[in-house]
């Protein structure tokens, strides 16, 4: 099954070392996506469009000077979903790590309806967005059976008996897992409210991010360098 360790936390052989990597680049590329859509598109204003106003949605940027970063982080999360091993003794990660790659695919590919007054491109069709919403669906469920399910399963049965760090990182991955739901059933009102999604829809990614990083254990160099930090000073 997905496990740390026998002692419950990553060990430090090279495949363990790589899926930590792998964990992180994941986890960073989906916390810098939602700024980055702005902060772009911004610098790089499409007519017909405000600039520096928020759009629609997330997928709404696939239209604007930001296209590059969307396409680009959604092609890169699709790759390395892909090539996401898992642990050896379970065939589950790597299933829903291609199911999700797959997704993230579908969703750069079969864009949404163009914002504003802007126009669809010629091959665009009302099939191409029903492609994206159900891909970006399904992306979403993937992000929800990792942080949820997947990153906190353990070989050691009971929770008491296993690390601090390790409770600490299953904790994280549950608080994003039950973000990730309620945002996505934010977006989905959206169907009956005809609300902007944009809001809910950064949450959710920024929470797929924070559980990648936890299981990453991206805080771990700056533990290490606060821990080194106190000894000097003794």
């Amino acid at each position: 099954m997905t496990a740390d360790s026998p002692g419950g936390t990553p060990g430090n052989g090279p495949q363990d070392l790589s899926q930590i990597a792998h964990r992180r680049l994941i986890g960073v590329l989906g916390f810098l996506l939602p700024p980055a859509l702005y902060l772009v598109a911004g610098l790089r204003p499409t007519e017909g469009l405000p600039r520096w106003t928020v759009l629609p949605s997330v997928s709404a940027y696939y239209y604007t000077g930001a296209v590059g970063i969307f396409t680009g982080v959604l092609f890169a999360l699709s790759l390395f979903l892909f090539t996401y091993p898992g642990y050896k003794s379970t065939i589950v990660d790597r299933v829903v790590g291609r199911l999700g790659g797959a997704a993230a695919l579908g969703v750069a590919l079969f864009p949404t309806a163009a914002p504003g007054c802007l126009a669809e491109p010629s091959w665009w069709s009302p099939g191409v967005r029903v492609v994206h919403y159900v891909s970006a669906v399904t992306l979403f469920i993937s992000f929800i059976l990792f942080a949820i399910w997947l990153f906190r399963k353990s070989s050691v049965p009971k929770r008491r008996d296993r690390p601090r760090d390790k409770r600490y990182r299953d904790d994280v991955c549950l608080a994003c897992g039950i973000v990730m739901i309620g945002s996505v059933l934010w977006a989905a009102s959206a169907l009956i409210t005809g609300a902007d999604i944009f809001t809910p829809e950064s949450l959710a990614i920024i929470a797929f991010a924070i559980s990648w990083l936890a299981k990453g254990e991206a805080y771990q160099p700056v533990v290490n360098v606060l821990r080194r930090m106190r000894s000097s000073g003794r």
